[in-house]
C-alpha cells in the first residue's frame, strides 16, 4: 500500500531549526495534524530515522512527514460502485457526482455513497488514503465535488472555502424568470419551524449570499448560473425559491414533477481551487447532464 509523505530538504537557511518549527512554519502543518502523525513509526523522520520534533535539523538532511494514516479512522466501509473521476493526485480527488448518490454515509445509507465507493477505489489501487470530504453536495445535486486524501489537505482546502481561492459555480434550471438578468441574493437562511430538513429566508438566520446570472429564458423556465459566496444548507434552492423561481423539480421548495425531472435541477458545473500542497491553481468543469438539458430544449428558448 502506498503512503503519502511530504519531504523537505534542509538547506543552509533551514539548518539548525527545530523539526517542530520546520513542520509548522515551512510545511504549514497544524498542531492537529502533527498530533495525529507523531505517534506513527514513520510519522516524522530525518534521513529515514524517527525523530522527536524538538531535534534540530542539519544541512543536507531530508525531513519527511507521513500524511496518510495506515489505519483510516473514518469508519467508511469500502464497497464497489461507480465513480466518475475527473482528477486525482496523491493529495486530492475530484469527482463528477451522479444525482441520487450521497457524498457521506449516514442514516439508512452505510454502503451506497461516494465515500464507500472511494474507499474501495483506494484499496483496489493500493492507496492508503482516507475519506476526507471538503464540501457537500445534496443527494439530488450532480456535478463536481472535491475530496481530500489526508487531513492536512482537507484542512488547507476547508480554509479556502468561501474565499476567492475556492470557487464553486452551479448551473440550475428554475421555474419562471428571475426579476433581473443578474444580481446578488443576500438573504439570511435559518431552519423552518417544525421541520428537520427545510430551511427558509428568515430574520436571525445565518448570513447567506448567492450571485446569479440568467443565461437564457426557455419558455416557462430559465437556465441560471449561480456562484456561492457562503455555504448554507440548501442555499441555492432556498434563495431561488425566495426569488419566486424555485428549481424545477424541487420537492421541498418548489413543485415535484417526475415527468420532467426526478430531482431538483441543480448541477455543480465548475470548480476552482488552489492545490493544498503545490499551490497550483486547478480548474475543472463538468458538462450539463442530460436531464437538465432536456428541460431547456432549443425550441423553448425565447
Amino acid at each position: 500500500m502506498s503512503a503519502r509523505y511530504l519531504t523537505l530538504n534542509i538547506t543552509p537557511e533551514l539548518a539548525g531549526l527545530e523539526v517542530n518549527t520546520l513542520l509548522r512554519r515551512t510545511l504549514g502543518l497544524s498542531g492537529t495534524v502533527l498530533r495525529r502523525v507523531k505517534w506513527l513509526e514513520d510519522g516524522v523522520t530525518l534521513d529515514g530515522a524517527r525523530v522527536n520534533v524538538r531535534v534540530r535539523a542539519a544541512q543536507g538532511q531530508t525531513l519527511a512527514v507521513r500524511m496518510t494514516d495506515p489505519k483510516p479512522s473514518s469508519g467508511v466501509v469500502p464497497v464497489p460502485g461507480p465513480l466518475d473521476i475527473v482528477y486525482e493526485d496523491p493529495d486530492l480527488i475530484v469527482l463528477n457526482k451522479a444525482p441520487g448518490v450521497l457524498v457521506h454515509p449516514g442514516h439508512g445509507h452505510f454502503d451506497d455513497t461516494l465515500g464507500n465507493y472511494l474507499m474501495y477505489h483506494y484499496r483496489q489501487s493500493g492507496d492508503e488514503s482516507g475519506f476526507h470530504p471538503v464540501h457537500r453536495l445534496d443527494k439530488g445535486t450532480s456535478g463536481l465535488v472535491v475530496i481530500a486524501k489526508h487531513p492536512h489537505a482537507q484542512e488547507k482546502l476547508k480554509n479556502q472555502l468561501h474565499t476567492g481561492d475556492f470557487r464553486r459555480v452551479y448551473l440550475a434550471v428554475c421555474d419562471g424568470v428571475p426579476p433581473a438578468p443578474s444580481g446578488l441574493i443576500d438573504a439570511p437562511i435559518g431552519r423552518t419551524d417544525g421541520s428537520l430538513m427545510a430551511r427558509e429566508v428568515r430574520p436571525g438566520g445565518q448570513p447567506a449570499r448567492t450571485r446569479y446570472r440568467v443565461i437564457r429564458a426557455c419558455g416557462p423556465r430559465s437556465l441560471v448560473e449561480l456562484e456561492l459566496e457562503t455555504g448554507r444548507t440548501h442555499q441555492i434552492r432556498v434563495h431561488m425559491a425566495h426569488l419566486g423561481c424555485p428549481l424545477t423539480g424541487d420537492f421541498l421548495y418548489g413543485t415535484e414533477d417526475d415527468s420532467l425531472i426526478s430531482r431538483p435541477a441543480l448541477h455543480s458545473a465548475r470548480l476552482e481551487l488552489t492545490h493544498p500542497i503545490t499551490g497550483e491553481r486547478l480548474r475543472f468543469s463538468a458538462p450539463l447532464p442530460a436531464d437538465l438539458a432536456a428541460l431547456i430544449s432549443e425550441e423553448d428558448i425565447v
